[in-house]
């Protein structure tokens, strides 16, 4: 297997004792550049034991808080921020409360209230975003028992729950959040997020590794917001016609906040076909634009809990019609845990997940969680890489 394309990976942030929403791990960070004067923003993914929002007879919550980190010399040292989060859940427990008002002032449900987690930053329409997992409950201490609603209150079983499955079993939604870097980079946390919409419908269940491409495209006709994620039950919605493990999903609205209600163009887009994907494949990154009408997706696949997480990637076509469908699927994991900082301890599947991705002078810097508690960067060559994918079709056969 050629790894010319890798030129370098290092251990950037771990976990921090004194810190108490970020002393039990730090993991799966997202990266974006500034365009006026090249500062590389990450928010990480964090958690830590939360006595303060402990219920009775409940067990310990752990909710996950995103932090804030910066690079002046294009992701050589980094800077980050363990004072406090710069994205924090609520963690209200009166129905009341877990209403908001979003960016527009629409009253909405937050279904950020309990956990934020797996960021991916992205530039769309010269304006910063950033796409979160997220959960109305925080969780418990989900690498001991992954119980989703272990530390919630009795209401979600309830006839009293107003909020379907997201309450009920606590699944994962997904959120957009518009970002104001300025105001980031300056540590005023509290005017630098912007809750948006919700771009997954809960009552289909557990759903991650959401991603929009950073324009729009134009499908049968109509320019529109083009979105890819991973269900957990893809055969849930009613265009999938057979029983398939977690797989890429993808789908097109016009309106940002339309998204999660899209039903009609709802489409499989790739489901497991080789052994270190077999359990689940989803999207990492925001996809990255390499020609007119072609795209750079990196995807992550788990075999099991041996084999663990592991990293590949695709090129995506836009069609005349229809949405965008695989042109080059390599069948090799191409980024795994291969150094001693990478291996598992805490957790006992190893893992290696990419939150961000950046094109740099020839290079992709790359950001990426390891054994689910710490932060790496790596380094690719960009071209090597692309010419590397394109030499697989849609199937993954090599075509040379």
């Amino acid at each position: 297997m050629p790894y010319d394309f890798m030129i370098s990976k290092k251990l950037i942030l771990e976990p921090q004792p004194g810190s108490p929403w970020a002393e039990e791990m730090v993991l799966n960070p997202a990266i974006i550049q500034d365009q006026d004067h090249g500062r590389i923003h990450m928010l990480f993914r964090a958690t830590g034991p939360w006595p303060d929002k402990q219920l009775p007879g409940k067990p310990l919550p752990y909710p996950i808080f995103l932090g804030y980190a910066f690079s002046e010399d294009q992701g050589e040292t980094w800077q980050p921020d363990f004072s406090r989060p710069a994205l924090a859940p609520q963690l209200a427990f009166d129905l009341e409360q877990i209403y908001i008002r979003n960016a527009t002032g629409d009253r909405v449900v937050n279904y950020a209230n309990g956990c934020i987690e797996d960021p991916r930053l992205f530039w769309f329409e010269g304006q910063c975003h950033v796409i979160v997992a997220a959960r109305l409950m925080p969780p418990g201490p989900y690498w001991i028992h992954d119980e989703p609603t272990q530390c919630a209150p009795g209401w979600i079983k309830t006839a009293d729950n107003p909020f379907g499955r997201a309450a009920a079993e606590n699944v994962t939604s997904n959120v957009i959040y518009r970002v104001d870097l300025p105001a980031l980079a300056a540590g005023r946390y509290e005017k630098a997020f912007a809750y948006l919409t919700h771009l997954t419908n809960p009552e289909y269940g557990e759903n991650r590794d959401v991603v929009l491409f950073p324009e729009k495209l134009v499908v049968n006709g109509t320019l529109s917001h083009v979105c890819l994620h991973r269900p957990a039950h893809p055969h849930a919605y009613q265009n999938v016609s057979r029983e398939c493990n977690p797989s890429i999903m993808i789908c097109a609205a016009s309106r940002l906040e339309d998204i999660w209600r899209e039903e009609q163009s709802q489409t499989l887009l790739a489901s497991p076909l080789f052994p270190w994907e077999a359990n689940r494949i989803g999207a990492s990154t925001t996809p990255l634009k390499i020609s007119p009408k072609e795209w750079l997706l990196c995807y992550h696949g788990k075999q099991d809990d041996v084999v663990g997480y592991t990293q590949s990637f695709m090129i995506l076509e836009e069609q005349d019609q229809g949405l965008p469908r695989v042109k080059h699927r390599c069948s090799e994991r191409l980024i795994i845990a291969d150094q001693e900082w990478e291996k598992p301890r805490k957790f006992k599947t190893p893992c290696v997940f990419i939150t961000g991705m950046i094109p740099q002078n020839g290079t992709l810097l790359v950001s990426y969680g390891a054994a689910d508690e710490k932060v790496g960067i790596a380094r690719l060559s960009y071209s090597m890489l692309v010419d590397y994918v394109r030499r697989f079709n849609a199937q993954g056969l090599k075509n040379i």
